[in-house]
Parts: structure tokens; sequence; C-alpha cells
């Protein structure tokens, strides 16, 4: 019977970590000991290290499947915060600066903070979406206008920055005597930008759909649109919607740059505090939790929808 190495588990992980110790020893950690007035047995550390790396990755593959993933999840996140923890943060100015940064307050009567971000990213997804759908079924219609105005709006907004189509909005816009405040410019950049994308997501969802679905519908005697209505999209929404949420995930992390344009939204609440007290790591840090955290909670809530439109008939054996 043949042994292949790399096919069993405890020899693939430790030939990775005789790899691993072996870059290790190329490192040179004696200039840690120097000055410090004490001497280190550096060989002794290196070692000791590897070895508890090796073991912590042998017990933690004998639990079950369920429990090495919390467990993992567990020791990386408290290495996480223990890197936090080296930066000697002032966790009494991150309290009491908190309640700001989620956006348990308002600022001229509106929203503000991490509220802000989220209620831009709920308008701008929705916005996006209809986009989206507009410019995939113009994509992939046979009128050559229609074809030439979803294509130029594709290929303009997918590529040029996002932070310069901000700007053009916010700035360019009063130029033909449209002046827009920072959250709605935001809005409509955002909506552009994110349509853009997934129109292709769109269009690429439909597409995907075998040509028997709409010939048998057709055969049933449905008009173009009630094809599409009835038939198509709702088999293409499940394809749909896993990029649509990674999109939705990305536009909450690209709403940071609406700060330039002066709205209250996290990131410009974080370098706000950060400034009047130069303690910017401190609110860099939790705005990088907050986002973290967002994007976790919408990762879950993702998942769900997925698995609720996941149910039914493989369209690709149909």
């Amino acid at each position: 019977m043949s042994f292949n190495f790399v096919e069993r588990p405890l020899a693939r992980w430790s030939l990775y970590f005789v790899v691993i110790y072996l870059i290790f020893l190329n490192f040179d950690l004696s200039g840690f000991a120097e000055g410090s007035g004490f001497s280190i047995n550096v060989e002794l550390i290196r070692g000791t290290f590897v070895l508890g790396v090796l073991l912590n990755f042998f017990l933690v593959s004998k639990l079950p499947k369920t429990a090495q993933l919390f467990v993992t999840w567990g020791q990386l996140l408290a290495l996480f915060l223990f890197f936090f923890y080296s930066f000697d943060l002032s966790y009494e100015f991150i309290l009491s600066r908190l309640p700001h940064l989620l956006g348990f307050g308002l600022k001229s009567g509106f929203l503000m903070g991490a509220a802000l971000t989220v209620f831009i990213c709920a308008v701008s997804i929705f916005a996006s979406t209809i986009l989206a759908l507009v410019a995939a079924l113009a994509r992939l219609s046979k009128n050559g206008m229609a074809l030439g105005i979803s294509t130029f709006y594709i290929s303009f907004f997918r590529g040029t920055p996002l932070l310069l189509q901000i700007l053009l909005v916010y700035l360019g816009l009063p130029q033909v005597g449209v002046v827009l405040d920072p959250i709605p410019a935001a809005i409509i950049a955002l909506s552009l930008c994110y349509g853009a994308y997934m129109a292709e997501i769109f269009r690429a969802g439909i597409q995907a759909i075998p040509a028997g679905q709409s010939e048998a519908a057709r055969a049933l005697g449905l008009k173009k649109n009630q094809i599409m209505r009835l038939v198509i999209l709702p088999q293409a929404i499940r394809l749909i919607i896993p990029p649509t949420g990674n999109q939705f995930i990305a536009m909450l992390k690209d709403s940071s740059l609406v700060s330039v344009l002066g709205a209250w939204e996290l990131m410009y609440m974080s370098r706000t505090h950060g400034r009047a007290e130069f303690k910017y790591m401190e609110m860099l840090i939790s705005a990088a939790l907050i986002y973290w955290f967002l994007s976790v909670g919408f990762e879950i809530f993702q998942s769900r929808i997925e698995k609720k439109y996941g149910k039914g008939i493989d369209v690709n054996h149909v």
C-alpha cells in the first residue's frame, strides 16, 4: 500500500512546522538581549516557540470540527487583542468615545458614527441593486442605444477610483447648478459605483440560467417580460446573492471615503476624536473593530439568506 505523505493530516502539519522552524532559525534574536543586563538562550526560545505551536495544532486537530473552529477563532482573537494591548492604549478614552463612534447621539438632528455609516450603505445598496438590474437588462438587450448606455456606464464607474467619483459628484454637480449635501452626494456616488459592479453580477447570474428554461416558458405562452420576472430572475437570485453580499461588505468599508466630504460617519468621527486628544491609535483601532463587527453581522445575515434561497431545484441539472 502506497503512503502519500501530504495526505496524512499529522504528517502534513509536521512538515509545515519543520519548514517554519527552519525559517525561524534564520532570525537572530540575540539583539533583544544586548544591553538588557541578562542573557537569553536564543535556541531554547526558538525551539520552545515552535514546539509550542506544533503542540497546539496537534491538540486542536484532535477536537471535533466545531470545537476546532471556535478554539481557532478564540486563539487568533487573543493574539489579535494582545497585539493591540502592546500599543499601550488608553482604554478609558476609548470607552468615553465609544458611544459617539457607534452613533448613540445626533448631530444637527441627524445620525452620526456607525449608525450613519449603516444608513448610507443601506440606502446605497438598495439604489445600486435597482441600477444594477436595469443596467444588466440593458446590457443583454438587443437595442444598440440601451447597450451603449449600459456599457459606457459600467466601463466608466468600474474604471475610475471611488474617491474620484465621490469628489466628482460632490464638487462637479454644483458646476451645473445641482448642489448636494455630503450625505446625498455620498449615497449617489456609492450607488453609481457599486451599481456598475453589480450589473455584471446580475448579467452573469441571468446568463447562467439554462436556455431551456426560457424555451419552456415560451412554449407555455409566457411573454418576454413574464419569462424574465417569473422564470429567470427567481432562479438567478440564488446565484446573485453571494457576490452581492460581498459587494455590500466592500461598500461598508469603502464608505469610509465619505469622510473627505465632512459627513459625520464612523471614520470621520474616529479621526476627529483622535485628533482632539492626540490618540489616533485608540480611535482607529476602535473604528476597525466596529467595521469588523458590522461585517461579521452582515455575513451571518447573508448566510441565512443564501440558505433560504438555496433550497429548491439545481438549475444546472434541469
